[in-house]
């Protein structure tokens, strides 16, 4: 078989490290064996990211002559969108309707950052003297970007589109179980014209490439959106290089149904909200807190209708439940379902392997509804990332307030309710950088998106997430024409 090489400072050459090897989730075929990066490949990027960086011919470029490379990402992606959706499709599982989706979102995230780029403006700041003072912002230097296996060409696109409009260079490290998107983006971005050195795409495991590109001294930043325990390894060799990082990590997000919301909205909403991606989803509101008077009409609703979700090969357009990433994931969710029953869960739906025998080679795995759990339960506060949803009843506002804050997690929330006023309070008190009401699940690449506590550092998205890839500077200019008199 055929290695796929490493994209290694503009040069496409097999890497040093172990190849290996990626599947379809849907029936664990091989799609691709991909070489690796090693702790001396990472070297050789990042050294020629520095090089690039410094060349005129980027350095100096004005900021609408950055943004047309950008752009002509942007339409590249859209060029090729079908193929792109087609290749997620393959490398994770998800259902096409869903990768094409990702694959429209990125290239808009290349063209927002395009027109962040070029409309960026630095401040002439208010003086207490005869001088002029401005604050300024220039890129940091190589930035490290290591993507997830759940959104790879979006989440790419994320770090990536930003990155390159603050000046920056990039070095991506995509998850060893979905590398072939950013493989794919180095070869746009090479048709684009992107100055050799600024992008280089190196896979690997999470053990060599990944510590490797974390700990080298000449990257500048790192931006990680994954699991927790790793984001806070990130954290610790960042505190030791005193180095600023962005940690998008895992969640354990409730999702509120009030007695007044239109509940067949929020049936819709909560069924999308866990199940969608398969649950593989930092965001997915698997927490179901739902006010007791409708308690039991709304779960036996929402039983039914997950019951008649779609499970099927992603390349259907028909299919909504697309299989886990690895069998090693299914038998983590499944054990997680295992573990609720024994903590006295009541498994209410799904929670199994399908039986219908085309389905059999894949890693799916049946949606799963629980109740009869405690909030403080394992399963109703670790991180299970499938499709598992734990229902959990509240009576009064303060109880509930406090059992959806009662995590180390702090991403995202969903309140269904027709009272806009109880919206608005609850929303203000949840521990959540993102909260949405009446809706899941809904981004733009215009609002900033990150979360709280263990659920990371720092935004991405918006129009100041170019900032976040830019370090600031002030400087003075003296209007006076006079000598300091401290020195006569």
């Amino acid at each position: 078989m055929t290695v796929l090489p490493l994209y290694v400072a503009g040069n496409w050459r097999p890497g040093r490290g172990a190849p290996l090897i990626t599947r379809n989730p849907a029936n664990n075929e091989v799609l691709a064996s991909v070489s690796t990066a090693s702790i001396e490949d990472v070297d050789e990027a990042v050294q020629a990211a520095q090089v690039a960086m410094q060349n005129p011919a980027w350095r100096d470029l004005l900021p609408h002559q950055r943004a047309g490379y950008l752009h002509r990402i942007a339409a590249l992606i859209e060029r090729d969108s079908e193929k792109l959706a087609q290749l997620q499709r393959q490398d994770n599982g998800k259902p096409i309707l869903e990768t094409r989706a990702l694959v429209a979102s990125a290239a808009g995230t290349f063209r927002f950052f395009a027109a962040a780029c070029e409309t960026l403006e630095g401040d002439i700041t208010p003086s207490r003297g005869n001088y002029l003072s401005l604050s300024l912002h220039e890129p940091l230097g190589v930035i490290a970007a290591i993507t997830p296996w759940n959104s790879p060409i979006a989440s790419e696109a994320q770090k990536v589109a930003p990155a390159l409009a603050a000046g920056n260079a990039v070095i991506v490290k995509p998850s060893e179980f979905s590398p072939l998107l950013a493989l794919e983006l180095a070869k746009l971005a090479e048709e684009a014209g992107l100055p050799k050195g600024l992008l280089s795409v190196l896979p690997g495991t999470g053990t060599v490439t990944g510590p490797a590109l974390v700990a080298h001294p000449g990257i500048a930043k790192v931006t990680f959106t994954g699991g927790t325990a790793t984001g806070r390894a990130i954290g610790h060799v960042a505190a030791e290089k005193i180095m600023p990082v962005s940690l998008e990590l895992g969640g354990k997000s409730p999702n509120i149904v009030f007695a007044d919301a239109d509940i067949e909205q929020a049936i819709n909403g909560v069924l999308f909200g866990i199940f969608s991606s398969q649950g593989q989803s930092c965001i997915a509101g698997s927490r179901i807190f739902i006010e007791e008077p409708i308690y039991a009409g709304f779960r036996d609703r929402l039983v039914e209708r997950t019951k008649a979700l779609r499970i099927g090969d992603p390349v259907s357009e028909r299919t909504q439940i697309g299989p886990l990433i690895t069998p090693q994931q299914r038998d983590k969710v499944e054990g997680y379902v295992k573990l609720a029953q024994q903590e006295g869960g009541r498994l209410l739906c799904g929670g199994t392997r399908p039986t219908d025998p085309a389905l059999q080679d894949g890693n799916y795995f049946t949606p799963a509804l629980i109740e009869n759990l405690s909030n403080r339960c394992r399963t109703a506060q670790e991180e299970i990332f499938g499709p598992v949803g734990i229902l959990l009843p509240f009576r009064d506002e303060a109880t509930l307030i406090h059992d959806a804050n009662d995590t180390v997690f702090g991403l995202a929330s969903g309140i269904w309710t027709g009272d806009f006023r109880r919206a608005w309070r609850i929303g203000r008190a949840l521990n959540a950088g993102t909260v949405w009401v009446n809706t899941y699940k809904q981004f733009s690449i215009a609002t900033a998106f990150g979360g709280n506590a263990e659920s990371g550092l720092g935004r991405e998205k918006g129009r100041d997430g170019i900032k976040a890839y830019m370090r600031q500077k002030s400087v003075y200019v003296d209007m006076s024409g006079r000598s300091i008199p401290w020195a006569d």
